[in-house]
């Protein structure tokens, strides 16, 4: 596919020392150390690196944009690549569940998620990558899991644990479990059933996790655990060999994984918002105190870049550190080592916004236009 081949210049670019003005040529959909003939005038604009989403589940708002109304997986899908690329995400990870849950967050629904992204990867330009996100507690899946991960090639698996186990260790039926089970269209009773057979089995949950952890690590898997309260939660995931830590919920877990040399990963809505709607730690806080290696959308995709200026503004880190927590960042911490930054022989991933408004006003992933609206249009065309 043919890729722009052109001199980007009159902006600020923002480079890993801060902000300059200078050029940014791109070829062969990398950037380039070198003068292109094409010259395209971008002054009063801003070139910043494109941001890597590490973790995102807004993509299902479009997949079933009204209960019960998932038939066109990958029309929804295309819909959603254009909001990413709307805000300046090259490349997205798109958190799909596995989960006892049901309805889009079933083992059936990840299925057919996964089968619509393969048949659209060539029709978009953002890099739309996918963690998978498995309940521990499914024991009768752990095979079919690990086929399904082996089957589409998944590079990042999360684990989490949503069963209300307090509630059930007490004989409690558990808040909220008639309006979800109905949701899917399951029996309330038969879903409380199942939650209860789960919770009774607790005892053989850790040895099968031990078994897929160790097969996945062989394969070269990239591993995360999810919502980590403790100094021993953090501590027995990593003997695992699951380096990342995503949104743990207290400092406690996040100073352990930080001395433990796992990466840390918090959602970008809470620095917006100031802390989170749960009451868990603070990522500002988090941020201050060096315990934050990458932001990610979570379920609001604009909140990336709204959060990473939020923390420049306020001076918590300069624009170039409050930017690598949404690009440098979370490419480091996926594996992905060429992108991140505008350096000569990266991807040629970048976001424009308007210097003046700091709207997104084009996204160019892998050298090919995602996303340009407004003036900067007739610059380009011109």
């Amino acid at each position: 596919m043919k890729t722009l081949e052109m001199c980007l210049a009159g902006a600020q670019v923002l480079m890993p020392d801060g902000l300059m003005t200078q050029p940014v040529s791109l070829a062969e959909g990398l950037v380039v150390d070198e003068t292109l003939v094409r010259e395209v005038d971008l002054t009063g604009y801003i070139i910043l690196p494109g941001i890597v989403d590490a973790h995102g589940d807004g993509f299902e708002r479009h997949l079933a944009p009204r209960r019960g109304a998932m038939k066109n997986l990958d029309q929804g899908l295309i819909a959603a690549e254009a909001e990413l690329a709307a805000n300046g995400i090259t490349t997205a990870t798109l958190a799909q569940f596995y989960s006892w849950e049901g309805g889009m967050r079933g083992p059936e629904f990840a299925g057919r998620v996964l089968d619509g992204l393969a048949k659209i990867r060539g029709q978009v330009e953002t890099d739309m990558q996918v963690q998978l996100r498995f309940e521990t507690p499914m024991l009768e899946d752990y095979d079919a899991v690990a086929q399904l991960i082996a089957e589409h090639g998944i590079g990042y698996v999360v684990f989490n644990d949503h069963l209300p186990h307090e509630a059930l260790e007490k004989g409690k039926r558990p808040p909220r479990l008639t309006g979800q089970a109905l949701r899917i269209g399951r029996n309330p009773e038969k879903h409380l059933e199942m939650m209860q057979a789960m919770h009774a089995r607790r005892a053989e949950v850790g040895p099968a996790v031990d078994r897929l952890c160790a097969d996945l690590a062989r394969r070269g898997v990239l591993m995360g655990s999810h919502d980590d309260r403790s100094a021993a939660e953090r501590g027995d995931w990593r003997a695992r060999g699951v380096g990342i830590a995503e949104f743990p919920e207290t400092l406690e877990a996040a100073e352990v994984a930080r001395a433990g040399g796992d990466a840390i990963i918090m959602g970008a809505p809470n620095v917006v918002r100031g802390g989170s709607h749960n009451g868990n730690v603070s990522a500002i806080e988090m941020v201050m105190m060096g315990l934050v290696d990458a932001l990610a959308s979570d379920y609001h995709y604009p909140s990336l870049r709204r959060a990473a200026f939020l923390l420049a503004d306020s001076g918590v880190v300069d624009l170039a550190g409050a930017w690598a927590l949404i690009s440098g960042g979370p490419a480091r911490v996926l594996g992905l080592s060429d992108r991140g930054t505008l350096t000569p022989g990266k991807r040629a991933d970048l976001v424009i916004l308007e210097a003046a408004t700091r709207r997104v006003a084009a996204t160019i992933s892998g050298g090919r236009i995602s996303y340009m609206a407004g003036d900067v249009a007739a610059r380009f065309v011109g």
